[in-house]
């Protein structure tokens, strides 16, 4: 009987052993029905810190990168709404940190709260939980609901929700059905706190088996860019990289609104390379989460059911056409941020080329956990990109929009002096060109094929014709809704070429 049941146990290892050398080289496990979604989501991260992230890089290897995903706005507020609702900002009415058209008060008297990936995920049976920062105006304690309690928007089960934690100690944070006021020592520091509070949270669904969304949103390294204790003095040689658009030679053929902007001095220089270090220090603990929580899933049997994906709502903008730190325009360093996503059938270490924006994480993370997308979403699912899957007819380009200048010195966006505040315009974004109008009717134009740091302007001697097709296409694009959005900037097969 023994030495029946050893040839027998024999066999079996010899026939899975078969069926392991049959799969296909980098085959992919399929996803489970209902994955869970962890969703890392930084403030002014932007490409040139991810070198610096050792735990952001192991996902790259891992997973999928996305290497031309761009945001609606180059603005907090504006691209957070279209992150969660999957709306342009021309729909959602979001195009500014606060006012009528602007921050989390509009954000909810428009009733966007109603139809979010959260509340999409929550109705197919999903523990929601938001933890970090939400929307420039949301503030616990300020924010209440009919009895008292610190107001939690629809769709999320868990709401740990800070304000004004940019500066990473002193703040308010939503705590249950109270709020938590916490101090300046090491154990206070935001980014650790809510790694933490994150941690709990997935030990806690997986406790209760239940499929999860976790989206850690962290204040870091949004200016001032406050370190973690253990980061303070690290990376002292660290300086902001100088590409080929840093302190620009010769800004004649810009717009108004940039052409005056003068060299940049050594003390700008200087302080360019000091906030650029401080960033790095700041989003160490970013990185630390990521792979602290990376490593919580292992344990708890549950990461290769789960989807970790990590962005940023906009970039930010070092020295770049010369000017001083900030964000706002539609240049590269501000719209084109990091999207990585590693999970379930997702092939290690590939690369998306096709474009994405932050209009499509809404429909994706609907269609990954089985719910039905919000109505009037105006992006469209990666899901077939990560998956290495072919999709025909994706888009040609993508919408940037943006209204106005910041005036509000309270504004933690306020552009400090050399920084850059663009007045209202739109733009297009194809894979090889960056097209601008301006409302006071200055345009740019730059041909990303042989121009990618975008240092001529060549829409004065572009054809008549060709800055016609692009006009038109950015006029479809800023009126479309929904499916319409996905189809209506047909470009053919290149705007720059005959």
């Amino acid at each position: 009987m023994k030495a029946g049941r050893a040839s027998l146990a024999a066999f079996a290892a010899a026939a899975l052993l078969c069926m392991l050398a049959a799969r296909p080289a980098g085959a992919q496990v399929a996803p489970p029905a209902q994955p869970n979604i962890v969703f890392v989501l930084a403030d002014d991260l932007s490409w040139d810190l991810v070198e610096h992230m050792p735990n952001v890089q192991r996902l790259r290897r891992d997973g999928v990168t996305f290497s031309d995903y761009v945001v609606t706005d180059s603005l907090c507020c504006p691209s957070r709404a279209s992150i969660l609702t999957g709306r342009y900002p021309h729909n959602t009415g979001i195009y500014r940190n606060s006012g009528a058209d602007g921050g989390f008060l509009a954000f909810r008297a428009r009733g966007l709260e109603q139809a979010t990936f959260a509340t999409a995920l929550q109705a197919a049976g999903y523990r929601t939980a938001l933890m970090g920062k939400y929307m420039n105006q949301y503030s616990p304690g300020r924010v209440r609901d009919a009895l008292g309690r610190p107001y939690v928007p629809p769709g999320w089960t868990d709401w740990r929700v800070a304000g004004n934690g940019y500066p990473g100690y002193g703040y308010r944070l939503t705590s249950g059905e109270g709020v938590e006021r916490r101090g300046h020592a090491a154990q206070d520091y935001l980014t650790d706190v809510l790694r933490r509070d994150a941690i709990g949270f997935v030990s806690g669904a997986v406790a209760a088996g239940q499929p999860f969304l976790l989206q850690l949103s962290t204040f870091a390294p949004h200016t001032p860019a406050t370190p973690a204790p253990r980061d303070e003095d690290r990376f002292g040689n660290a300086m902001a990289p100088r590409t080929a658009s840093f302190d620009e030679a010769d800004l004649s053929d810009k717009p108004r609104w940039l052409r005056g902007h003068p060299p940049l001095t050594a003390a700008q220089q200087w302080r360019i390379d000091d906030l650029f270090r401080e960033r790095v220090r700041s989003v160490q603990a970013v990185d630390r989460a990521i792979g602290r929580l990376r490593e919580q899933l292992r344990r708890l049997g549950v990461a290769r059911s789960t989807y970790v994906v990590f962005s940023s709502d906009n970039g930010f903008h070092m020295g770049q056409h010369r000017l001083t730190p900030g964000k706002l325009t539609a240049y590269d360093a501000d719209v084109r941020v990091p999207l990585i996503v590693a999970g379930p059938g997702v092939p290690a270490g590939a690369t998306v080329s096709e474009i994405a924006e932050n209009v499509d994480l809404c429909p994706t993370f609907s269609e990954l956990g089985g719910a039905v997308a919000p109505a009037g979403v105006d992006g469209r699912s990666l899901v077939p990109l990560l998956h290495g899957s072919p999709v025909a007819e994706w888009r040609e380009a993508a919408l940037i929009e943006h209204r106005g200048t910041v005036t509000s010195p309270a504004d933690p966006d306020f552009p400090e002096r050399g920084s850059g505040n663009p007045p209202t315009y739109e733009a297009l974004r194809t894979r090889d060109a960056l097209y601008v109008e301006y409302a006071d009717g200055e345009r740019e134009l730059y041909d990303r094929r042989v121009d990618p740091d975008e240092l001529d302007n060549i829409a004065a001697e572009a054809p008549p014709e060709r800055l016609a097709r692009l006009s038109a296409a950015l006029r479809a694009m800023r009126t479309c809704a929904g499916p319409g959005c996905r189809g209506a900037a047909p470009l053919g097969t290149g705007v720059l070429t005959p």
